[in-house]
């Protein structure tokens, strides 16, 4: 084959999951998916570009329209090299077979086939008939079964059919893909051609190199988020005599108490606007129910995520006595550890209380003048709540399948979201990664952590990479 990057035509029954196939293996959710019959009437071409590279692509054919017709002329031609190029030429000028010349064209151009059928539903000779005429054009093929619902009665004829005809025959369901079923399925692709291995080998390490760089851009993310939050303060200054009682004093606490929630809100959404671009999706809606739909600042959020009472109390410990070894040192040991011991004490107290308040409000008076301030956050809980959220959020994104936007539509068979505990990552770390986030927590607060990123960083990348290998539980129907 002359092709220098491995190309894949989608083909099917209109309405099989085509391009819900399509839309999830590009990572493309603009792909357009229409459940009516016959929507797809030529074949578009979605190339899947890596650092300016098409390493990959995928063609979404129409649906089949004449099979018997296609498989009678393939069996009276039998004799002829190529049967998917010689039907094409044979048939590219007459009207009656345009829909299947549109179908043939990429395979008769040298494409690979992935034929995509709906395994819920019964094995009928229509689908006996395409399996024949694509066994017939010797291309490299793959079958997916692509069980949208609960029904796998028909399973196995499927399977049974399917593997007489096609090098690989795969379950895959393009509207719960994770990342790592969508590799899996590429890898996959290896086997239906020994010719094609090397290509597919090529394609499958861009995936993996561009998705590691995708991890490390949401990591950079989510610290950029913690370090404005944790530092963020807001300040008002006002004439003595605007606020003399303390109705007025109220007042302005008040609106600058909800700026500066507004803020640590507003920076939550522009941090999940980035985490969406880097993977890619635009088609994008959570449930108002989900724990990724609630305010963050509300009682619901806070009581699903974070650490327990007893981790905040560890780790409110280690924060502590990190700052008095900071006061010893620069006392030169001259406290004999008083300052350790105080900082450690004090550290478990507020992770014991937890802590209602989000931030201390401060009143400075200078001349003429008082000075309002709130933050930065104070409450020992909020930095982990925080935490769990863009993770779960990003945890969302990595593995929410881009060909999903048609599986939201009431169907009594369609296959259930799974039953999933709202909680979040970081009650399950580890206590030496919890107290490290706490120590980077409590020096982000002073607009420092610089000495604490690199460790934090790696404790977050690990959750997501293990989170788009399966290796743990992305709870991505939150």
């Amino acid at each position: 084959m002359a092709a220098k990057i491995p190309r894949l035509a989608i083909m099917g029954h209109p309405n099989a999951g085509k391009s819900s196939v399509v839309a999830t293996l590009t990572e493309n959710d603009r792909v357009a998916i229409d459940k009516r019959a016959g929507t797809t009437t030529k074949s578009d071409f979605y190339p899947v570009v890596i650092d300016g590279r098409t390493v990959i692509e995928f063609i979404d054919t129409p649906g089949f329209q004449n099979p018997n017709a296609i498989l009678e002329w393939f069996q009276a031609h039998d004799d002829t090299p190529d049967l998917a190029h010689a039907f094409v030429k044979a048939h590219r000028d007459d009207p009656l077979y345009a829909h299947d010349v549109a179908l043939m064209d990429p395979v008769a151009e040298g494409a690979g086939i992935i034929l995509v059928v709906d395994g819920s539903k019964r094995i009928k000779e229509k689908d006996r008939v395409e399996i024949e005429l694509l066994r017939l054009t010797a291309r490299p093929r793959m079958a997916i079964l692509n069980n949208l619902s609960r029904q796998d009665r028909y399973m196995d004829q499927w399977r049974d059919a399917l593997s007489k005809a096609f090098n690989s025959v795969r379950e895959f369901n393009a509207h719960r893909a994770t990342y790592d079923e969508r590799i899996k399925l590429l890898n996959a692709l290896k086997s239906i051609d020994q010719r094609w291995e090397p290509m597919l080998e090529e394609a499958v390490d861009a995936f993996a190199h561009d998705w590691e760089r995708r991890i490390d851009q949401a990591v950079s993310t989510i610290l950029d988020l913690l370090r404005q939050a944790l530092s963020y303060r807001v300040s008002r200054t006002v004439k003595s005599g605007k606020v003399i009682f303390q109705s007025g004093r109220d007042r302005v606490k008040a609106e600058i108490t909800a700026e500066f929630e507004d803020g640590l809100r507003r920076m939550e959404v522009e941090a999940q606007e980035q985490i969406r671009a880097h993977f890619r999706h635009n088609v994008w809606n959570v449930p108002p129910d989900s724990i990724l739909g609630q305010d963050l600042l509300s009682e619901d959020v806070g009581q699903a995520l974070g650490l327990s009472r007893r981790q905040l109390a560890m780790v409110g410990m280690a924060a502590g006595a990190a700052s008095g070894v900071t006061i010893d040192l620069a006392t030169a040991g001259h406290s004999l550890g008083t300052g350790a011991l105080l900082g450690a004490a004090a550290g478990g107290f507020l992770g014991m209380m937890g802590g209602k308040a989000l931030a201390k409000f401060d009143i400075e008076r200078a001349p003429n003048t008082y000075v309002y301030t709130i933050g930065p956050v104070s409450n020992p809980r909020f930095p982990f709540v925080l935490l769990d959220r863009i993770v779960l959020y990003s945890a969302r994104a990595m593995n929410w399948a881009h060909g999903r936007q048609a599986a939201d539509e009431e169907d009594p068979n369609k296959v259930p979201d799974r039953e999933i505990r709202p909680r979040g990552f970081a009650e399950e770390l580890s206590a030496q990664d919890q107290r490290e986030l706490g120590r980077f927590f409590a020096a982000a607060r002073r607009g420092k952590g610089a000495e604490h990123e690199a460790a934090c960083r790696d404790i977050i990348k690990s959750i997501l990479r293990g989170v788009s290998l399966n290796e743990i539980d992305s709870r991505i129907d939150l």
